[in-house]
C-alpha cells in the first residue's frame, strides 16, 4: 500500500493541471467576453466570419463541438455547410437562357480554331451553391496536406510554451487543441470558398479542373457570376457571354481531350501542399509573443499568412514548374480563343479584361493564397499564348495542339524565354508565316489592310451570336 501512495499523489497535480487547461480552454471558447478572454466578434472576423450574432453562434458551437469530441482528423463537413451558406448569401441566381444559347455558336466557332474536339459532356449552367458542391471536394483535397502540417505545429509550438507544470498534463489536452485548431482551419476554408463562388463567371476561371466526374466535365458558366463580369465591361452582354463560353469551352475541350492534364496538375499542386515544412521555430515566437485577449494581434496573425513559411528551393522549383504549366495551358486557350472570336465586335478588350482579371485574381483567391500559401495563378500567360500562336503560324493548328499529347513534348520554361529553341526542335525555324511582313512599314500596311477588311466583313448587320459563314 504504501508503494502506491507515491504514485498517487504525483498524479494528482497533474491531474488538476489537466483540469485546469481545460478550464482555460473552455473559458476561451466560450464565446463570453471576459478579462483574458477571447472578444467572439474578434475571433469570428480572424476566422474571415462577419460579425453577426448567427455567425458567432456558429463558430462557437463548431470549436466547442471540436473540443467535446476531439479527432486526429480535421472534420471537413464543417467547411461543406460554411461554403454553401456564404455562397448562398450571394446575388440571386441570373437568367440562364444567354449562356444556353452561346454554348451552340461557341462550339462551332471552336470547331474552326483547334483540332481538340467536343467533350461526351454538354456544356451547363451552375448557380453559385451547385459550383461550391461539385467542386468543394477538389479544394479540400489542395488543403488538407497544409491544414494537418499547420495544426500540428501549432500544438507543437503551443505545448513548448506553456508553464512547467502543465507539461505533463498537456499530453491528455493535445488532442483536443489539435481538433480545434482543424475546426478552425475549416471554417476559414469554408468562408474563402463561399466568397470565390460569387468571383467565378466560369469553371476555368481558377486555372485548374475543378470539376471531375460523368456529366460535369463539359464545361460551366455561373450566369451570376456572367453577369458581374459583364457590368465592369461597356460591351453586349450577350458578345461577353458568348466571349465566356468560347473560353471556358476550350478548357474543357483541352483537360477532357488530354486525360493526362487533370491528373497531373493536380498531383502537382498537391505535392507542393505536402512538401511544405512549417517553419516551427517561427511559430515558437509567434505564440511566445502573441498574448490570447489581443485579439486584434491574433487577427493578423490568422489573415497575414504568417504561418506559411518561406518556400524551400525545391518548392520554389515545383512552383515554377507548376507556374509554367499554368501559363501553357491559359496561354493555348488565349491563344485558340482569339482565332475563334475574331468576328465577335469588342472581343480585344474583353480579352483584356479577363487577362487582367486572371494575372490579378479576387479577394477570395487571395485568402486561399494566404491560407494554403499557394497562388494559383500563371505569371507567364502572355509569354505563353504568344508561344503558341507563334508554333501555329509555322506549323498549323494540327502541330500546335499536338503538342498536347504527352506531357515532355509541351514547351519548356526555356523554350518560353527563348522560342526560337522550341520552332527548332520542332523542325520549324525554317518556315516562315504566310505573307508575313518584312519591315515596319510593310507590317503596319498591312494591319492597316487586314483592319479595313475586317470592317467590311463586320458591318452593323452581322449578328455575333449567328454562326460564321462557310
Amino acid at each position: 500500500m504504501n508503494d502506491r501512495e507515491p504514485d498517487d499523489s504525483a498524479d494528482k497535480p497533474n491531474d488538476d493541471a489537466l483540469n485546469e487547461l481545460q478550464r482555460m480552454l473552455n473559458e476561451m471558447l466560450s464565446g463570453q467576453t471576459s478579462s483574458g478572454g477571447i472578444d467572439p466578434a474578434a475571433l469570428a472576423k480572424a476566422a474571415g466570419l462577419s460579425g453577426d450574432p448567427a455567425a458567432l453562434q456558429g463558430l462557437f458551437a463548431t470549436l466547442q463541438q471540436a473540443m467535446q469530441n476531439p479527432s486526429n482528423e480535421i472534420d471537413w463537413s464543417v467547411t461543406r455547410r460554411i461554403a454553401i451558406d456564404v455562397a448562398s448569401q450571394g446575388a440571386p441566381a441570373a437568367d440562364p437562357a444567354a449562356a444556353q444559347r452561346a454554348f451552340p455558336v461557341a462550339a462551332l466557332w471552336l470547331d474552326e480554331a483547334t483540332e481538340v474536339g467536343t467533350t461526351s459532356d454538354a456544356p451547363r449552367t451552375l448557380t453559385r451553391v451547385e459550383w461550391v458542391q461539385q467542386t468543394i471536394d477538389t479544394w479540400i483535397g489542395l488543403s488538407e496536406p497544409v491544414a494537418e502540417s499547420i495544426t500540428r505545429a501549432l500544438t507543437d509550438a503551443i505545448s513548448s510554451q506553456l508553464p512547467e507544470q502543465f507539461g505533463d498534463a498537456f499530453g491528455g489536452l493535445a488532442p483536443m487543441l489539435r481538433s480545434v485548431a482543424g475546426a478552425l482551419f475549416a471554417t476559414q476554408l469554408g468562408q474563402v470558398i463561399g466568397k470565390l463562388a460569387s468571383e467565378v463567371a466560369a469553371g476555368g476561371d481558377v486555372g485548374i479542373p475543378l470539376f471531375e466526374g460523368q456529366g460535369r466535365e463539359g464545361g460551366a458558366l455561373i450566369p451570376s457570376g456572367v453577369s458581374a463580369f459583364a457590368d465592369g465591361l461597356e460591351q453586349d452582354a450577350e458578345a461577353v457571354t458568348l466571349y465566356l463560353a468560347v473560353r471556358e469551352l476550350a478548357h474543357a475541350r483541352l483537360f477532357r481531350h488530354t486525360r493526362w492534364l487533370r491528373l497531373h496538375l493536380i498531383s502537382a499542386v498537391t505535392d507542393y501542399a505536402r512538401g511544405m515544412s512549417i517553419d516551427t521555430t517561427q511559430i515558437e515566437e509567434l505564440a511566445r509573443d502573441i498574448d490570447p485577449s489581443d485579439t486584434e494581434a491574433m487577427q493578423r496573425l490568422v489573415s497575414s499568412g504568417a504561418l506559411i513559411p518561406p518556400k524551400t528551393p525545391a518548392q520554389q522549383a515545383a512552383l515554377e514548374r507548376l507556374e509554367t504549366m499554368l501559363a501553357l495551358i491559359e496561354g493555348w486557350v488565349d491563344a485558340v480563343t482569339e482565332t475563334a472570336v475574331s468576328r465577335l465586335p469588342g472581343s480585344e478588350a474583353i480579352a483584356e479584361m479577363v487577362r487582367r482579371r486572371r494575372a490579378v485574381g479576387g479577394p477570395a483567391e487571395h485568402a486561399f493564397s494566404t491560407l494554403v500559401g499557394l497562388e494559383l495563378r500563371p505569371r507567364r500567360m502572355r509569354e505563353a499564348a504568344s508561344l503558341w500562336r507563334l508554333v501555329a503560324e509555322r506549323g498549323g493548328i494540327e502541330r500546335r495542339d499536338a503538342l498536347w499529347a504527352h506531357p515532355d513534348l509541351l514547351p519548356t520554361a526555356e523554350e518560353m524565354d527563348h522560342p526560337a529553341r522550341l520552332l527548332e526542335r520542332l523542325g520549324l525555324d525554317g518556315a516562315t508565316p504566310a505573307a508575313a511582313p518584312t519591315d515596319d512599314f510593310d507590317r503596319a500596311l498591312a494591319e492597316l489592310l487586314d483592319a479595313g477588311e475586317a470592317g467590311d466583313e463586320n458591318g452593323a448587320s452581322q449578328d455575333p451570336l449567328q454562326p460564321p459563314p462557310v
